[in-house]
């Protein structure tokens, strides 16, 4: 079998077992993403499936692809209800909360492991991000049902709070890699600066991008298949153009799916149901 087929047949076979893993996971409990990871371990070269990969720059280009999607769906279904509601309580579970939860995990890998001081708070950022769909599954398993503000907090913190950890991640893995370390790095009032730049521009290009997105899909005349694939590639676009001024792309996305989700247009819809798949 040529190269090309293997690639095919691993993928396949990959995709297709993860979604099976779905109904597993929905029988025994567990969160859907959990029953994910385990499977990749299960695949990786460590596990029985053997598969060999390290490749930092393809893994990069995936995972900044799919996290694009992902954040950009998670606007489309953050409610601008749910958003008022809870603004200001999910704005600090996503800055410091996700900082002290980064704080606390770095503190507890140092001294349970023996880590670096940079190590142990790159893995405390890695797990800062919280998601509220393994919440809301685990509660639906259960039939209970949470109070609307508390829901709608959870809602809208795991939105917003990728951006913040993804930014956190990045920065400590700089750290990490370069040659001096926490304690004698001089350069805290550009970190600074950067950071604020990183929200205030993906909140520019996010606004800015938002309306060109919307006003695209209402004003071109397309087949309604092809209005989801437009919102996305436009979202991709906004998200590399953020990226490539050195703002959180990520945030912008994000804020493009809730402009798009929140806002009258042609192809709600199709949107929506392009998203659920």
């Amino acid at each position: 079998m040529d190269f090309a087929n293997q690639i095919i047949l691993v993928s396949a076979g990959l995709i297709t077992f993860s979604i099976f893993a779905g109904v597993l996971s929905s029988r025994i409990g567990a969160p859907l993403l959990l029953v994910f990871l385990a499977f990749g371990m299960l695949a990786g070269e460590d596990g029985p499936g053997g598969i060999v990969f390290d490749d930092f720059a393809v893994a990069y280009l995936v995972g900044s692809f799919a996290l694009a999607l992902i954040l950009f769906d998670g606007g489309l279904r953050t409610h601008r209800d749910a958003l008022n509601r809870a603004f200001g309580p999910s704005l600090a579970l996503a800055t410091i909360g996700v900082v002290l939860t980064a704080g606390i995990t770095g503190l507890a890998a140092k001294f349970l492991f023996g880590l670096g001081w940079a190590e142990a708070f790159l893995l405390g950022a890695i797990v800062g991000s919280t998601d509220a769909a393994a919440v809301f599954f685990l509660l639906h398993l259960r039939g209970l049902r949470l109070k609307a503000r508390v829901a709608a907090t959870l809602e809208v913190e795991s939105g917003i709070n990728d951006p913040m950890a993804i930014f956190l991640t990045l920065a400590l893995v700089g750290i990490a890699t370069a040659s001096h370390s926490i304690a004698d790095w001089e350069d805290a009032v550009g970190f600074l600066v950067d950071f604020l730049w990183q929200m205030l521009g993906g909140v520019l290009f996010g606004v800015a991008g938002g309306a060109l997105v919307l006003r695209a899909v209402n004003r071109l005349q397309l087949s309604s298949g092809l209005y989801p694939i437009l919102a996305g590639a436009l979202a991709l676009l906004v998200f590399a153009l953020a990226q490539g001024a050195e703002a959180s792309g990520f945030l912008a996305v994000y804020i493009v799916g809730f402009t798009i989700g929140n806002n009258p247009h042609r192809a709600t819809s199709e949107i929506s149901r392009f998203s659920d798949g």
